[in-house]
């Protein structure tokens, strides 16, 4: 499950240093360089939730094989690509294959461990995703400059062959066979489509609106996947008193702490995930880093979330979930601050060396957020609504990361005109610390652990009672 998330945030994050390289090599305008990125980002985000309900219709073991397999042959593809346009079309279809892939590795995770040692499960899944996203492009920095045996960008795909085969062997050899399929349940068409629908129309125009001016169907576009969003639960709703199958079950949305963790993640993710494209960026062409020098300059950042994984182990027993979650949130807020104060006293570092304390900061409360994060919002979800649950929560993470990287990203380049690309920087990190703000305070509304221990006198987790009054569909929640 690891390695298959490993696949997944590589190939998301390896593209944007990797890219002038692949355009020097193929071809191409500036648009193959967007849809190398986008391409990939929109297939996953869109299928993600259908992806998850995938997994509870026919098995998430089978799904999860499917997903690697394709996952795997697709990234053989892309490393052979022999011109623009299949390499565009592969990264989609890599994207398809991510999203059938990837929800299933928390539903297994926590169908495969006891409750007690869930939050050990999650205690490496999360930091799994920090350090694969923030070593990305080092690794990209380092293939594309070793050029090993002559394949140049090429092998940024080709190390996903090995990690795949791992993770296929791995998993049919070791993932339960037991009988997780719901025969009852149906894939429902319509209802994929209009969520498909509605989550394109917000997410292309937040991937793509910035590298092309935000034009004024982009906002249309976005306008328009309310009404959508609005048109697929009014349909969900009918599906069930017609007592069929939904594509999102409405007893997960009925459940606070769920949708707590929905909006909390939104917004950590957008915060994030912005802040990583903007420091990249300013390394680059702030500071006039070399792809390899930018990214081992973001190092520390990596390595102070490896730190802060094994701090949220040790420590999560003791503090409970929410407590963690708030603190690392907090740390990502310092280290956010420090980076502040470095800029502010030198102006713009002449070398990587003052980043260092304030990026290791960083990355020890990156990950030390994201082990209690999955675990106190997976914690409520019945087994009927894994794949839901799995699906919708990763859908919530990509759409936040392209909201961040939208808004973060527009108003840094809005401002470098005229505050240089350190006082743009300065202002983004001010924008990030109010984000994290928002992302803290609402952290309290979730539970304080994630699993009540006997006896500490705390009240269970919410129940939630679906039930048929009047032809419509109601959903009671008790606390």
């Amino acid at each position: 499950m690891l390695a298959a998330e490993v696949m997944d945030l590589l190939d998301a994050t390896i593209i944007a240093i990797a890219g002038p390289s692949v355009r020097a090599d193929l071809g191409g305008g500036t648009a193959f360089l967007q849809w190398l990125a986008a391409g990939y980002t929109l297939a996953f985000a869109v299928g993600l939730v259908t992806g998850g309900r995938l997994g509870d219709i026919f098995g998430r073991r089978r799904m999860f094989l499917a997903g690697a397999a394709g996952f795997t042959l697709m990234s053989l593809l892309c490393a052979v690509a022999p011109g623009p346009a299949w390499l565009v079309a592969c990264r989609v279809l890599q994207g398809l294959c991510g999203a059938v892939l990837i929800p299933q590795g928390l539903g297994l995770i926590k169908a495969a461990f006891p409750p007690d040692k869930l939050g050990s499960a999650f205690g490496a899944f999360g930091p799994v995703m920090g350090l694969s996203a923030v070593c990305g492009p080092i690794l990209a920095g380092v293939l594309v400059d070793a050029d090993l045996f002559g394949t140049g960008w090429r092998m940024i795909f080709l190390i996903n062959l090995p990690v795949g085969l791992a993770a296929l062997a791995g998993a049919a050899l070791v993932l339960p066979r037991a009988a997780e399929r719901d025969r009852a349940l149906r894939l429902d068409l319509p209802g994929t489509a209009l969520l498909g629908g509605a989550l394109l129309l917000l997410v292309f125009p937040l991937v793509q609106g910035r590298e092309l001016g935000w034009p004024w169907w982009c906002w249309a576009a976005m306008a328009a996947s309310a009404p959508a969003l609005w048109a697929f639960q009014r349909y969900e709703r009918g599906r069930v008193r017609a007592g069929r199958s939904p594509l999102v079950e409405p007893s997960l949305l009925a459940k606070r702490r769920f949708n707590a963790g929905l909006l909390v993640g939104l917004i950590f993710f957008a915060g994030l995930m912005g802040l990583t494209l903007i420091i990249s960026v300013y390394l680059q062409s702030g500071l006039g880093y070399s792809p390899l020098r930018a990214g081992l300059a973001q190092s520390p950042w990596a390595f102070g979330t490896a730190v802060g994984a094994v701090a949220a182990q040790v420590l999560g027993a003791r503090f409970g979930g929410r407590r963690l979650l708030v603190a690392g949130t907090a740390v990502v807020g310092l280290g956010a601050a420090a980076l502040l104060a470095t800029l502010a006293a030198t102006g713009g570092p002449a070398t990587p060396w003052p980043l260092v304390p304030a990026l290791l900061v960083l990355g020890i409360g990156m990950g030390a957020s994201m082990a209690p994060y999955f675990d106190i919002v997976l914690a409520a979800v019945d087994e009927h609504e894994v794949g839901s649950a799995s699906g919708t929560l990763t859908a919530a993470q990509q759409v936040g990361g392209a909201i961040g990287v939208a808004v973060l990203g527009t108003a840094f380049f809005s401002w470098v005109g005229g505050n240089g690309f350190t006082g743009s920087l300065e202002r983004v990190l001010w924008l990030e610390i109010a984000l994290l703000a928002l992302a803290g305070a609402l952290c309290f509304l979730l539970p304080p652990r994630a699993r009540e221990e006997p006896g500490d006198g705390s009240e269970p987790d919410s129940t939630v009672v679906t039930r048929e009054t009047d032809g419509a569909h109601a959903a009671t929640v008790t606390g």
